[in-house]
């Protein structure tokens, strides 16, 4: 193989961990981003500890560990606790840890960079360009289903210091609440027709007072999307791998990433082993989800538990170990 040069676009922490991952294999990887800044994406980072099975030095910017969520259904509060643990981050910190790792191994890392076609001179071009992926879009491919991410910051009150959500069936999503250090965030993720909305009015009930100009937004994938191309794939979000429950990226699209280098590369096999990975979980979450929106509004929501242990990835199984009734 004379040609080594890969090329992947955008600069998100999945894209910036396979970089690292291909550099480390001997090829000579550039990433292109758009922005001139890395970690800018609007996002919660709460991630599942997996994320040091990728990047073990994502310990050192570690904001706080998460032991359990208080779910607000409408007639029932139920403690949800995590298995793998969660852990909070600062995203555009985590972002910048894992580029300078990426420099570290001698990936050209060229921001401000905004892709219209694809670049030349490379043999192998990897789409990490997120949601709205310029490279999915060049490939021709559909769009995955698309949500609606809301997100802002606040001076810390005293409402609680617990990590608070309300899934919301009439935006088939939910709000949160999580207290920072010295702020609180609040956000909502669901359907991009009426989520707006309801996330004024949550945040009015609660008496929260927000500038539009100070909300975050961004749209969130979810299906996926892995082209039939030989020369030219998609990975993370830009291939709509998020999770149906949740909403998180991170860990699927590193292990969309991890998948992509142990076969890289053959994108072909990639294809095969992402989709047969991935597919039956997607199903079988939106399964999950769409049976619990509907009964937390009906008297079966009194058979929900008081508390549950989760693997928040889905990954192996729905509910790990525990259920408390």
């Amino acid at each position: 193989m004379t040609n080594k040069k890969v090329a992947i676009i955008g600069a998100g922490i999945v894209g910036l961990y396979l970089a690292k991952e291909l550099q480390e294999k001997g090829f000579e990887v550039s990433v292109f981003e758009k922005e001139k800044e890395i970690g800018k994406k609007p996002c919660t980072a709460l991630i599942s500890e997996r994320i040091f099975n990728y990047i073990p030095e994502a310990e050192k910017v570690v904001k706080r560990k998460i032991d359990y969520l208080i779910a607000h259904f409408p007639k029932k509060d139920i403690q949800v606790r995590f298995n793998p643990s969660l852990y909070l981050f600062e995203r555009g910190k985590l972002d910048n840890l894992v580029a300078s790792l990426a420099r570290e191994k001698g990936v050209k890392i060229q921001l401000g960079k905004k892709i219209e076609k694809l670049p030349d001179g490379f043999f192998r071009i990897i789409g990490c360009d997120g949601a709205l992926s310029k490279t999915r879009e060049i490939l021709g491919e559909n769009p995955p289903f698309l949500r609606l991410g809301l997100q802002c910051f606040l001076e810390k009150d005293a409402n609680s210091k617990e990590v608070e959500i309300w899934p919301k069936k009439e935006i088939s999503g939910f709000l949160w609440r999580v207290p920072r250090r010295e702020i609180v965030e609040y956000g909502a993720i669901g359907d991009p027709k009426n989520t707006y909305q309801i996330f004024l009015k949550f945040l009015k009930k609660r008496k929260v007072e927000i500038k539009k100009e100070n909300l975050r937004s961004a749209l969130i994938p979810l299906g996926i999307v892995l082209p039939k191309n030989k020369k030219i794939i998609l990975c993370g979000d830009a291939a709509g791998l998020t999770t149906p429950t949740s909403g998180g990226g991170i860990i699927w699209g590193l292990k969309s990433a991890k998948i992509l280098v142990e076969e890289f590369p053959d994108f072909l096999s990639y294809r095969k082993k992402g989709l047969k990975f991935f597919w039956p979980k997607i199903q079988k979450a939106k399964i999950l989800t769409k049976i619990i929106y509907t009964l937390s509004n009906t008297p079966f929501v009194y058979l929900f538990p008081k508390k549950v242990e989760i693997d928040t990835n889905l990954f192996y199984s729905f509910l790990r170990y525990k259920i408390y009734f």
